[in-house]
């Protein structure tokens, strides 16, 4: 999986360039704060290019990123450089999986956004996170995550999807065509890129698939009681129940 992301990371931000990360970051917080008012380390789980932890950064929080992709966390670093000191003396980002990582340290809050979860395929995979963000946390320690909704993925289905982004140096298309397994709950989103040079005319085509497990709050909940007590469960970024009309959900555990 690694390989896919180290490919990925060359042309992620400007496929998310317009993601609302301040906003993201404020909901998050917003949850942390209600039930943790003291919590000041965040651990991240798949942190990425580190936009998440540089605006949770620039609001106080002490994180830690951890990535498998090489490649995003030489952009992470970069990123980092070019924040202002006090800031950037709150980041630091390390290379490990998920579902292995201990960095040992203890923080007051878990996170694994964009979907992280959705990633870990297998039964085995989802329990390992689990098992990382348990160990990561003391008593009353919060574990926050988003993921993709099984009852609103079967409901509206994935479909084909052409996106297109350009900056000054090159132009990318990208072709999603995913393709649904439903006696395993997973997508298969096979994409194709192609990324063409501005000053060259010449065009890579880059292929790829991103396995995504979607899930169901039973699973979730049986999952999380081993270590944890589930807060909420709702439709990301609103206070509303999770639903078939929003594919992105979130939980909010609390170590016991």
């Amino acid at each position: 999986m690694s390989q896919v992301f180290d490919t990925y990371a060359r042309y992620y931000d400007l496929l998310y360039q317009d993601k609302d990360y301040v906003a993201e970051v404020t909901y998050v917080t917003s949850l942390i704060t209600k039930h943790n008012s003291q919590a000041n380390k965040i651990l991240e789980l798949g942190c990425g290019t580190g936009a998440h932890a540089e605006y949770l950064a620039r609001m106080g929080y002490i994180v830690h990123g951890v990535d498998m992709s090489e490649e995003m966390l030489v952009r992470a670093e970069a990123r980092k450089a070019t924040l202002p000191s006090e800031v950037a003396a709150r980041l630091t980002f390390s290379l490990g999986d998920a579902r292995s990582i201990r960095t040992q340290q203890t923080f007051d809050v878990v996170i694994s956004l964009f979907h992280v979860m959705s990633y870990q395929s297998t039964n085995t995979d989802l329990s390992a996170v689990y098992e990382t963000a348990a160990v990561h946390l003391s008593t009353g320690g919060l574990f926050l995550f988003d993921f993709w909704y099984g009852p609103a993925v079967l409901l509206q289905k994935p479909e084909v999807r052409v996106r297109r982004m350009e900056d000054d140096e090159i132009k990318v298309t990208r072709i999603a065509e995913p393709i649904i397994h439903v006696n395993t709950n997973v997508v298969d989103v096979n994409y194709t890129i192609f990324i063409e040079v501005k000053q060259t005319g010449e065009v890579e085509e880059v292929n790829e698939t991103h396995r995504m497990r979607y899930l169901f709050l039973p699973e979730l909940i049986s999952y999380g009681c081993g270590g944890f007590n589930e807060i909420s469960s709702n439709a990301w970024m609103t206070d509303d129940a999770l639903n078939v009309d929003n594919w992105s959900g979130l939980q909010l555990l609390v170590r016991d």
